[in-house]
């Protein structure tokens, strides 16, 4: 068993993982930037170690934190999400110095982040993938001539990309040759690689994924999925597992595929593998080689602990569950409580929070890193918390999620819990049936009413006194 982990990152994220070893009597080891000093995961960890001024050079330092982990003795780095969690190189660099990297190696964290390489795996493996180009592409004349046959529209995506970035439609010839340049720009700009390709946009299609656990025994299991179809922009803003849109043979299927995915590539540790689905087809997108942000939700519904199983696996140890061991109970939503004004095209809302009361009651989970007088600093995602509700029915956790967003309180910033609810009246939403177009044919969602609930006057009131006061 693992000793010693360090946690290259920060947040929540970092506060599960450190809560995750405390169980597992694993000693854990924080890092942080000087905006990161108060932060939560700098309190709750066994050790604590700053990375300098810079808010964001240390955490992106690969040598640097690998030094620092050979330097305290530990044997294990767990990079969360974001950050350098999907670096090859670091990954690498990690193998090379006999640190147990949490994750998968380097090789399947290339071969997969490489999304034509991963296309060229998955079509070998015989998994569906979307019509588009075989490798990347030459330039804007092959694009043009791939497009007119595939069928527009098309997506121009960058071979490296990530997180919703690095991808524009373009529904016609005139569009792909403006957008074409865009793409390699932001591209080479996110990602450092200039290299794009090409897919057939699939118009309004669910976005559901599938967990999967590998270890390095051989053994691979699903943990069923989650659809991620609420979503802006590529980037996702309400999660569910398991898909209440599914039928049962459509998710035995799609999560068949994915262990097909896993095993195909030799993978190892904790992943998802990503699919579109429109009507009975079914195509694979892309595999996340990291612990996904909403990885909550099918902990939810499935009682495994997916943060416990990365450090078996990474300790050598095999699987905790065969795949007839694993079932589903009910359903869970998970809403990302981000500082932002829906408002106000979704900008940032930096700061610091006055006053924080987290929801509770029967089947409520919140992961965050927050507090009350925490200030939010302007340099990291805007995501304050992860709200987590599970019941046994969907309308009992339609229901729940409701009531939940209601509970809690959060003064100082501007949040998306308001707009969430409205969702969750919407009765597309309520059906179920919905798709990732629903946040941008909704927009009437966004006109909602700012007034304040009288307790949070007051709540709002008293925070100001006391601050005044110097309580």
């Amino acid at each position: 068993m693992l000793k010693k982990v360090l946690i290259a990152n920060r947040g929540e994220i970092a506060v599960r993982i450190i809560r995750a070893c405390a169980e597992m009597g694993i000693r854990s080891m924080a890092i942080y930037t000087e905006p990161d000093r108060y932060a939560l995961h700098v309190k709750r960890a066994d050790e604590a170690y700053s990375l300098g001024e810079d808010p964001l050079a240390g955490y992106l330092d690969p040598l640097r934190i690998v030094n620092l982990a050979l330097e305290t003795g530990c044997d294990a780095i767990h990079p969360g999400y974001g950050f350098l969690s999907e670096n090859p190189e670091f990954a690498r660099l990690c193998e090379q110095n006999n640190l147990v990297f949490v994750g998968p190696s380097s090789d399947v964290i290339h071969k997969m982040g490489d999304k034509t390489q991963a296309r060229d795996s998955m079509r070998a493996a015989g998994v569906p993938i979307t019509p588009g180009s075989d490798g990347n592409l030459s330039g804007i004349e092959e694009a043009l001539t791939l497009a007119e046959q595939i069928g527009y529209p098309v997506m121009v995506k960058a071979t490296s990309g990530g997180g919703g970035r690095g991808i524009r439609r373009c529904d016609t010839a005139e569009e792909l040759t403006q957008q074409y340049p865009r793409v390699i720009s932001e591209a080479t700009k996110a990602f450092g690689s200039a290299e794009v390709f090409m897919e057939k946009c699939i118009v309004d299609p669910k976005h559901i994924e599938v967990q999967i656990l590998a270890d390095s025994h051989g053994n691979v299991v699903h943990l069923y999925e989650r659809d991620c179809s609420i979503q802006r922009r590529n980037q996702k803003l309400i999660e569910i597992a398991p898909s209440p849109q599914l039928t049962p043979e459509q998710r035995l299927y799609i999560g068949g595929l994915a262990v097909k995915a896993a095993a195909a590539v030799n993978y190892e540790n904790a992943g998802t593998v990503e699919f579109l689905l429109t009507g009975n087809e079914v195509y694979f997108m892309e595999m996340n080689t990291r612990v996904q942000v909403e990885h909550t939700i099918t902990e939810q519904i499935t009682g495994v602990d997916i943060v416990r199983e990365q450090l078996r696996i990474a300790s050598g140890l095999t699987l905790s569950y065969r795949q007839e061991d694993i079932a589903y109970r009910g359903y869970a939503l998970q809403f990302r409580i981000n500082a932002e004004d829906p408002k106000n095209d979704f900008l940032p809302s930096f700061g610091r929070i006055s006053h924080y009361y987290a929801p509770g009651g029967p089947g409520v989970r919140v992961d965050t890193a927050i507090y009350t007088g925490y200030e939010i600093p302007p340099y990291y995602d805007s995501m304050c918390l992860k709200l987590v509700v599970w019941a046994l029915t969907w309308e009992e956790v339609v229901a729940r999620g409701e009531r939940a967003l209601d509970d809690m309180r959060l003064h100082g910033v501007k949040t998306t819990a308001s707009y969430y609810r409205q969702i969750l009246k919407h009765p597309d939403f309520q059906q179920p049936n919905f798709n990732t177009s629903f946040v941008p044919n909704h927009p009437e969602l966004l006109n909602y009413s700012d007034k304040r609930h009288p307790s949070e006057i007051a709540l709002a009131l008293a925070a100001a006194i006391a601050a005044h006061a110097g309580w």
